[in-house]
C-alpha cells in the first residue's frame, strides 16, 4: 500500500517531496499555493520540474489540494472567475510537479428550491476550467463529510457529475475515509455494500486518491472532525482492515490528513507500514 502524509511547501515543492521521502512515504499531498487565497501563484517552473523528477527517481507520487476558499458552488460571478482562474493555475503547478491530480471539494446546496442548481453550476465550473486543458494532471473531485443526505455525500453524485461534464476524462475522484464515515455513506460495517455499488458505477475505475482519516465522531453524525488512525478515532482497525483488502485499492495513494500535534505523520506512517505495508 501507498502510504503519505500532507506536507508543507514552505521550502518549495522540491523540498516538500524531500520531507515526504525523508518520513519513509510512497506518496504525499500539498497544497500548490497560499491555502488561504485564490490568487494566481507565479510559481518556479524550475523549482516544480525538480519536485517531478525527485519524485520519478524515488517512486514518490503526489496529489495537490486547491486553497480552501475553492469552491465549485460560489455565490458571486466575481468569485466563480476567481475559482476558476485559480484552478487552472493549481492545475499548472501540479501538472509540473508530476501530480496525479488535484483535489477539488464537492459544492454546497445553492437553492432550496431548486436543488439541482448546484450540479448544473459545479458542472458548468469543470467544463470552463478544463475545456482547454491540456495536461495530464485531473481535477479530483472529493465526497464531502455532511450529515446523511447532504449533497456530496453519495458516489451517484460524484460519478453523475463526472459524468455530465463535457470535460470527464479529466476528472477523477478523492475519497475521504472520515467524511464517508461522518456522512453515513461508510458506517464502517457496509464496506462491501460500498465496494460493490462504487464498482457497478464506476466510481473505483476513477478513483485516484485516498485522504486516509479516522473521524472524532460517530458514523452519520454529519461532523467533519478527523483523528489519528490508531488513536483517538471511532473507526476501528478491524473497520480500516476492510479497505486494505481491498485489490482495487492496492494502487491508490493513502494521504493522511491527520492531527500530527498528537501522533507525528512519521510515526503513523511507520505504524501504517507496519500493519498494512
Amino acid at each position: 500500500m501507498k502510504f503519505g502524509s500532507h506536507v508543507s511547501i514552505r521550502n518549495g515543492y522540491l523540498g516538500a517531496a524531500k520531507q515526504a521521502a525523508a518520513m519513509n512515504a510512497a506518496a504525499f499531498q500539498y497544497f500548490p499555493k497560499n491555502p488561504r487565497s485564490l490568487s494566481v501563484k507565479d510559481f518556479s517552473i524550475d523549482d516544480a520540474t525538480a519536485c517531478k523528477t525527485f519524485c520519478a527517481e524515488n517512486n514518490l507520487e503526489s496529489i495537490a489540494h486547491t486553497p480552501y476558499p475553492t469552491s465549485l458552488t460560489p455565490k458571486s460571478d466575481k468569485k466563480k472567475e476567481n475559482v476558476v482562474q485559480s484552478l487552472k493555475n493549481d492545475l499548472e503547478i501540479a501538472d509540473a510537479c508530476g501530480s496525479i491530480g488535484v483535489v477539488v471539494h464537492f459544492g454546497k446546496l445553492i437553492n432550496d428550491h431548486d436543488p439541482l442548481a448546484s450540479y448544473r453550476l459545479m458542472i458548468n465550473m469543470l467544463d470552463e476550467v478544463l475545456d482547454e486543458w491540456k495536461g495530464t494532471c485531473k481535477i479530483l473531485l472529493e465526497n464531502t463529510g455532511g450529515k446523511p443526505g447532504t449533497i456530496g455525500t453519495t458516489l451517484e453524485e460524484l460519478v453523475q457529475v463526472r459524468h455530465l461534464s463535457e470535460q470527464q476524462e479529466k476528472i477523477g475522484f478523492c475519497l475521504d475515509t472520515c467524511h464517508a464515515f461522518a456522512s453515513g455513506l461508510w458506517n464502517g460495517q457496509n464496506w462491501d455494500e460500498v465496494l460493490e455499488n462504487g464498482t457497478e458505477l464506476g466510481y473505483f475505475e476513477h478513483l485516484k486518491a485516498i485522504h486516509f482519516n479516522n473521524s472524532k465522531y460517530a458514523a452519520g453524525s454529519g461532523k467533519d472532525r478527523h483523528a489519528n488512525i490508531f488513536e483517538g478515532g471511532y473507526i476501528r482497525l478491524e473497520q480500516f482492515d476492510q479497505l486494505m483488502q481491498t485489490t482495487d485499492l492496492t494502487d491508490v495513494p493513502f494521504i493522511l490528513e491527520t492531527p500530527k500535534e498528537v501522533v507525528s505523520h512519521r510515526k503513523e506512517i511507520k505504524l501504517l507500514q507496519e500493519r498494512w505495508g
